[in-house]
């Protein structure tokens, strides 16, 4: 795996080609193995014989993997993502209760005026700039970092801290020193949050969370409630920047199907979709584990092999998705559904608010600078420096033509 990122399609379309799951070489010369192919992938996820916990990961357990790897944050956060069975049920049921279709539906009216005040600031950079901005910095990230952030009662002045550490920690590129760093920093902006809100509770998740008790008595321990919190800052709001980063991308690569949402013909939450299959915002997630020797689509994964779940691989699965998978059809109709929140146990609980958010921002943006387009070519766009996330650095963007 190329620790630098890059545009994941065009080697995940020849290791396809090679068969639906594949042996890969992670940073430090780990070995491990990735699931490439869509139906592969499903079964994967929801396999019995699958954990989510660093103690299958035998060469972390054996003591093989130094402090400092990359993404040793990934195999070790106490947290939804680690756990499995009860322990996975407790914590993903404590925070569950944000993510109801009627909470998500109560945050709409707040998310679209953020999104139109974050549109003021778009086009204002715009207007300092000589009519080009960067619409990742001034609109796609300050959305669903400013909707995360008041959902878990974060404070304004942590935010800006939060997105450089949690680029950091999702980062396959960093050496270790950086790695550790960007760790022991985060744990202590999340310390402070915490202890705000331990402080003066307020309603919000963190503070739900702290007072949660399950019915036998037992609290969040510390640790899974800054694992937590760290899950929710970097899922709730590293995926839909890159969302919404990709779905403008592909619109504007793409007039043709912006002229179909246009004449009523497609909807926004279908651009939605379809970016979410085509240009999935997580590309390679890191890790499972299984608990035996399993074959998967033939192909035995051995036991303790640390996996990752190749979503964007799986979005252009010609097996599932048609010879035609490559192409971006927002009408797109029959072929399985894409996998890109996830599936089984572990499937996305944000997804509602991912797809929520990134409806009204594309439909907010879209009506209002109904010309934009990008101001640099897509080819040179810089790309993120990690295989676990699937963007571009900036967007520089004409908002008026």
């Amino acid at each position: 795996m190329d620790p630098a990122g890059g545009c994941p399609h065009a080697d995940n379309a020849r290791l396809l080609a090679a068969g639906a799951v594949a042996p890969v070489v992670l940073p430090g010369e780990v070995a491990g193995m990735a699931v490439l192919g869509h139906d592969a992938l499903k079964e994967f996820l929801a396999h019995p014989d699958v954990a989510k916990g660093a103690a299958h990961f035998t060469t972390l357990r054996d003591g093989e993997i130094p402090d400092g790897w990359p993404l040793k944050t990934f195999a070790t956060v106490q947290g939804m993502t680690t756990a499995d069975d009860a322990d996975h049920r407790r914590l993903r049921s404590l925070v569950s209760k944000a993510f109801t279709a009627r909470r998500v539906e109560e945050l709409r009216p707040r998310i679209e005026t953020v999104t139109a005040q974050f549109l003021d600031d778009l086009d204002e950079a715009a207007a300092a700039g000589e009519g080009v901005a960067d619409l990742r910095r001034h609109f796609a990230l300050p959305l669903p970092m400013g909707v995360i952030c008041e959902l878990l009662g974060v404070d304004a002045e942590h935010q800006d801290r939060l997105h450089h550490l949690s680029n950091q920690v999702v980062s396959t590129s960093i050496g270790p020193e950086e790695a550790m760093a960007a760790n022991r920093e985060m744990v202590v902006v999340l310390g402070a949050v915490a202890a705000s809100r331990t402080e003066k509770p307020g309603d919000d998740l963190t503070s739900a969370l702290i007072a949660a008790r399950e019915e036998d008595g037992d609290r969040l321990s510390r640790h899974e409630l800054i694992g937590t919190l760290l899950l929710m800052i970097i899922a709730g709001h590293e995926t839909t920047l890159n969302l919404i980063t990709n779905a403008v991308r592909a619109v504007c690569a793409h007039r043709d199907q912006l002229e179909l949402v246009r004449s009523g013909k497609a909807a926004w939450s279908d651009v939605v979709e379809e970016t979410l299959r085509w240009d999935s915002p997580v590309s390679y997630f890191p890790f499972r584990y299984p608990t035996r020797d399993l074959t998967v689509d033939g192909t035995v994964i051995p036991k303790g092999t640390p996996v990752l779940a190749g979503y964007s691989a799986a979005g252009r699965d010609k097996s599932a998705h048609g010879p035609d998978a490559d192409r971006f059809d927002i009408t797109r109709t029959g072929g399985a559904r894409h996998l890109s929140l996830g599936h089984g146990p572990h499937y996305c609980l944000g997804s509602p608010l991912a797809r929520m958010e990134a409806t009204i921002a594309l439909e907010q943006l879209f009506t209002r600078f109904p010309e934009l387009d990008l101001a640099v070519p897509e080819a040179e766009l810089p790309r993120h420096t990690s295989f676990v996330g699937n963007s571009v650095h900036t967007l520089p963007v004409r908002p008026r033509a």
